[in-house]
């Protein structure tokens, strides 16, 4: 590898006069990095802002449908009661006592060192009358456990330890036989024999075995509704959670009550509230994010001079409109009422602020207006903001993508630069090399002329 030597002849630094002239070369290049970094800063300006208002449009879809503001809430009097509301329920209280909870069937076989029969066949009958065939590949009591799980009947087995065998030792275990639901429909028949023993009547039932039991009957769960009343009614659910006793709402026993238990259901003022404030936040955030890049500062460099900063956002028609768009969705009137007669209102500095007070004496008034208002509102917010943010055709996507092209062609050049430069830094050291060694002869040349001139002199004298 060569070494160059800066202005061996002429004394000149090369090395720092070509850096000068390269400067003065990179000059366009580095306006097109400045300008690709600006664009590059604004493109995640605008996806960061794109993103909110994304979220807003999902914010707006959901709060515009009718569940978002139909909400209760529920009361029991009983720790033994929970309940919840949802769409379609309506106020008001009613009184029940819980009967009996649902449960499952569990019955027990006698206790044995191994299945009675080879091959172990049997037969399961449901409360449906379903008649299902299981079949054993071994007496071993595992064995029968596992064909009753694996045979999908409704019913699993387990495999429990009964002690010893007095007479022989051996180890004594028990199936337990248990519905997989709750409720009389889980309630089944176990049988030793085949179908066709079971239909002649020859199949034994495994609960008339020798130690055999049924420790759990299978059970509906059982609702008095105005129980000790001429209008007294009965309610019954295969699991412990009813959802026809009130309209949407649904409530879950745990135990059988004596006294009557009240179920209050109760407009539910604060959710409907935290819906309409969440959208305004939302809107409010945005509209903050879009001002603050918009503003243009001013700051004091060090010789005491102003230095004027423009926004990202700053004289952004795209933005400009954006906002505008979802201003107008969210400040429009309904019916020809102004939104800020329910709480949301447009401030001085044009953005947007929620009066809770206000909304909630407005709810109390008329609640149905209010959160058809509400759901208004959002939907045209949701349209707005989808307009805008559409990851197909949204206004600031299709920017954002315009904006990401000028920056790859921005990059491009730039590649393009550096290799010209590179090319000509290339050039401009081969040209002053060139210039150290035509001096270097030059300086031959002279010495050489200088020689000979002073032997001429001598020879002459």
């Amino acid at each position: 590898m060569g070494m160059a030597i800066d202005g061996l002849i002429s004394g000149l630094s090369t090395t720092a006069l070509i850096d000068q002239l390269m400067q003065a070369e990179a000059v366009p290049q580095t306006l097109l990095k400045s300008k690709a970094t600006q664009s590059q800063t604004y493109i995640t300006a605008m996806q960061a802002l794109n993103t909110k208002i994304a979220a807003l449009a999902d914010l707006g879809t959901k709060s515009s449908k009718a569940p978002a503001v139909d909400l209760h809430t529920v009361t029991s009097s009983s720790t033994t009661v929970a309940a919840t509301a949802g769409p379609g329920a309506t106020d008001g209280t009613i009184d029940f006592t819980v009967d009996r909870v649902a449960q499952s069937q569990v019955t027990v076989t006698g206790p044995l060192t191994q299945w009675p029969d080879q091959p172990p066949v049997l037969t399961f009958v449901t409360a449906d009358g379903k008649t299902t065939q299981v079949t054993a590949a071994s007496s071993d009591m595992a064995d029968v456990a596992a064909a009753i799980n694996k045979a999908g009947v409704g019913v699993s087995a387990t495999r429990v330890a009964a002690g010893l065998d007095p007479s022989s030792g051996q180890q004594l275990y028990r199936l337990q036989l248990s519905s997989t639901k709750t409720g009389e429909a889980g309630a089944f028949t176990a049988y030793r024999g085949t179908p066709a023993d079971v239909a002649a009547g020859s199949a034994t039932d495994l609960l008339t075995d020798p130690g055999a039991a049924q420790v759990r009957a299978a059970q509906d769960a059982q609702l008095t509704l105005w129980a000790g009343s001429g209008a007294a009614q009965t309610v019954t659910s295969s699991t412990n959670t009813f959802t026809d006793v009130l309209p949407g709402v649904s409530l879950t026993v745990t135990a059988p009550t004596t006294a009557p238990v009240s179920l209050t259901v109760a407009r539910d003022d604060a959710g409907i509230t935290a819906v309409a404030a969440s959208l305004v936040a939302s809107l409010a955030d945005i509209f903050a994010s879009i001002a603050q890049k918009q503003a243009v500062t001013s700051t004091t460099n060090s010789t005491g001079g102003t230095v004027v900063t423009a926004g990202a956002f700053t004289g952004d028609s795209t933005v400009r409109d954006a906002n505008q768009k979802i201003l107008s969705s969210a400040s429009g009137p309904i019916d020809g009422v102004s939104p800020s007669t329910y709480g949301i209102s447009i401030t001085r500095d044009g953005t947007i602020a929620f009066d809770k007070d206000k909304f909630a004496a407005a709810l109390a008034v008329d609640p149905d207006k209010v959160k058809a208002a509400v759901q208004t509102i959002a939907g045209r917010v949701a349209d707005a903001a989808k307009q805008v943010s559409d990851k197909y055709d949204g206004t600031i996507t299709t920017k954002i993508a315009g904006e990401q092209k000028t920056v790859k062609s921005l990059n491009d050049q730039i590649s393009n630069w550096d290799t010209r430069l590179s090319d000509r830094r290339s050039s401009l050291e081969k040209t002053y090399a060139n210039l150290e060694v035509q001096l270097q002869k030059l300086q031959s040349q002279s010495s050489w002329l200088t020689g000979q001139l002073a032997s001429l002199s001598s020879s002459s004298s």
